[in-house]
């Protein structure tokens, strides 16, 4: 027996990142450190106020409080009535069960789907999905800063148009869409319009009945919240179809015991982002930009009026981003090439290509991503090795050249 507890260590995998002057985060954009609020108000519900949300007993009538307080808090975020918020488990289900959930509901001559060239795979995919089963899915383009023109949604919607699917935010490349047009345009046409605002929850101000947004899609873990936990908005009176049958939590709209310790989480760090560090996200940001783009042969991607307040999407001309990515790894430094969940495609980036980069320019882009714990001497430390990098990484490939 104490031979079998000697074993019992932690068989995890471990970093084996070696040890650097920094440790620099800056894939902000793909998860974030968990608020130490956050993590504090989790292990409360985790450990102590751990009953099931759904029994009747003093324990379970406890854990349904604090689910019902967290439903409240993520509904004043965005202008939303408590019993419009379904806890998910994330925004790629939450996406899913958007599209689905409309698309199985809708009419019988509702067959058709807008959406644009650069959201991401958890509505290109259920997209794709549905266009096998015999819908017609619409892809609108984007300009050279990533933005969708709101005529084109009008001149796309058709009798038989059931659901328009445009993202608030960019993941790869920042762009903030103009909703709130897009919105009324679907209000005055009666079809129902569902955003992606994974990266723009509680770091973009969103009011739903301002912007006309029937379904709306939210991530903690890209506000410093935990991983695996979710919500979307469905505007009461939106005809609906549940996707996940069983015991009729979150209103029959998506079964299965709640994670009351992860959604105690999320509304902790939603209420935890405030305006403050938004406005310090977006002056690193400014200044990254300043800095980076003194780099001789470099661009910036996506609008920089219209932006998120944490995304820096840089391209370095000449230099492959996969290259620069392990330059920069092995200075301390995390950076992405795009959207976390393809950052092992080697396919160029379907963001870049759709502004206009070639496939050979998208490989030379990098995305840096800031949080509210990001200071400016990460900043300038990564900085000053991107900067050291890429001249590296040019001198080497004219060397080869030559």
């Amino acid at each position: 027996m104490l031979g079998i507890m000697k074993q019992s260590k932690s068989r995890f995998p471990r970093s084996r990142t070696p040890r650097t002057p920094r440790n620099v985060y800056l894939d902000n954009a793909a998860s974030t450190l968990l608020d130490p609020r956050a993590r504090v108000a989790m292990r409360l519900y985790g450990t102590t106020y751990y009953a099931n949300p759904g029994a009747i007993h003093t324990p379970g009538r406890t854990a349904a409080r604090a689910l019902e307080f967290a439903r409240e808090t993520i509904a004043r975020k965005i202008g939303a009535r408590t019993h419009e918020i379904i806890f998910t488990s994330g925004a790629t289900e939450s996406d899913n069960l958007a599209l689905r959930g409309i698309a199985e509901a809708a009419h019988a001559q509702k067959k058709h789907v807008i959406t644009s060239q650069i959201e991401h795979a958890a509505v290109l995919e259920p997209a794709k999905e549905l266009k096998a089963q015999g819908f017609d899915v619409t892809y609108l383009p984007v300009d050279n800063e990533g933005l969708v023109n709101s005529n084109d949604v009008r001149k796309s919607i058709t009798r038989h148009t059931l659901l328009v699917s445009i993202m608030h935010a960019n993941n790869e490349i920042g762009t903030i869409e103009p909703i709130e047009k897009i919105g009324r345009i679907c209000k005055e046409a009666g079809v129902p319009f569902h955003t992606d605002a994974a990266q723009s929850f509680a770091k973009v101000p969103i009011d739903v009945e301002r912007a006309h947004v029937d379904l709306l899609s939210m991530s903690a873990h890209k506000i410093h919240g935990p991983k695996g936990v979710g919500a979307l908005y469905v505007r009461e009176g939106t005809p609906f179809k549940a996707q996940i049958l069983g015991g009729g939590q979150e209103f029959g709209l998506r079964s299965g015991t709640q994670n009351v310790a992860g959604v105690v989480g999320f509304a902790k760090a939603a209420e935890e982002l405030k305006p403050k560090d938004i406005d310090r996200m977006a002056v690193l940001r400014d200044y990254a930009f300043k800095h980076l783009l003194s780099i001789p042969c470099t661009r910036s991607n996506g609008s920089r009026t219209r932006r998120l307040c944490n995304n820096v999407n840089v391209l370095f001309e000449g230099v492959p981003s996969g290259e620069l990515l392990m330059h920069l790894d092995r200075a301390g430094i995390a950076v992405s090439t795009g959207s976390a969940c393809s950052s092992l495609d080697i396919k160029a980036s379907h963001v870049l290509t759709a502004i206009g980069e070639s496939a050979e320019e998208a490989h030379a882009a990098i995305r840096f991503s800031i949080s509210k714990f990001t200071t400016k001497e990460e900043i300038d430390y990564a900085i000053r090795r991107t900067t050291q990098a890429v001249d590296a990484i040019r001198s080497a490939h004219k060397l080869m050249r030559t």
